[in-house]
């Protein structure tokens, strides 16, 4: 059910953009907002706790850092789309690979946590579901093939709920698991960060993020 669900929150999103035609992307910059402050929220609550208490403080937080750095590196070739921020040529009909490979690996670490700590299905669901919608906007809205597209999603739909069944099955992942954690840990650290600054774009007040972070807060420690 747990793979059906990630599966399903890609999916849908793209068919409700392919359906739907939003042209906008700002048009999800509060289900974004709350989706940053859900996860950083859980990743705080859940996994560091964790980590810190099976492992060395220093150890723990290098392998955090080294999740930093591995982001902001697929972050050279996905521009950004893990936060929201996709760029892609809309004159070019290219299969954007870069883009691909990037996005499938920042998604098969994020299951890797999945099968020890069910909260944070939730919040890489939610996580999903506005990045989802922003891809499939600008996939649709591009010169790239629709076969293509579906193909970029379909897979992209597919690497989470392989790295929760990589982690479930690969002694590999039983035994280093503490730092394999402390990675992800940094990645989400470094993704929801990103999206909350940039919820603050301007650094201008706005009642409406300032309550959907706070509720995805909230929701994040009641769970």
């Amino acid at each position: 059910m747990n793979y059906l669900l990630l599966i399903l929150a890609v999916l849908l999103s793209f068919a409700f953009v392919f359906i739907v035609k939003p042209k906008n992307k700002n048009h999800f910059k509060l289900l974004l907002a709350f989706s940053g402050a859900f996860l950083l929220s859980l990743t705080v609550f859940e996994l560091l706790p964790e980590v810190y208490e099976k492992a060395d403080a220093k150890t723990v937080g290098v392998f955090v850092m080294l999740g930093i750095l591995l982001q902001v590196f697929l972050e050279f070739f996905s521009k950004g789309a893990e936060h929201g921020h996709v760029h892609i040529d809309k004159a070019k009909t290219d299969f954007p690979i870069l883009l691909f490979v990037s996005l499938c690996i920042h998604s098969l670490l994020e299951g890797f946590p999945i099968e020890r700590h069910n909260r944070i299905l939730y919040a890489v669901l939610i996580h999903k579901i506005p990045i989802a919608l922003i891809l499939s906007i600008f996939l649709l809205n591009s010169k790239i093939k629709f076969g293509q597209a579906l193909l970029f999603v379909v897979a992209f739909s597919l690497m989470t709920p392989l790295g929760s069944y990589i982690a479930s099955h690969s002694n590999f992942v039983e035994i280093y698991y503490v730092p394999i954690t402390a990675l992800v840990i940094g990645v989400f650290l470094h993704i929801s960060t990103i999206i909350l600054f940039e919820s603050s774009e301007g650094h201008q007040f706005n009642l409406g993020k300032i309550a959907v972070i706070i509720l995805g807060i909230g929701m994040a420690y009641l769970l």
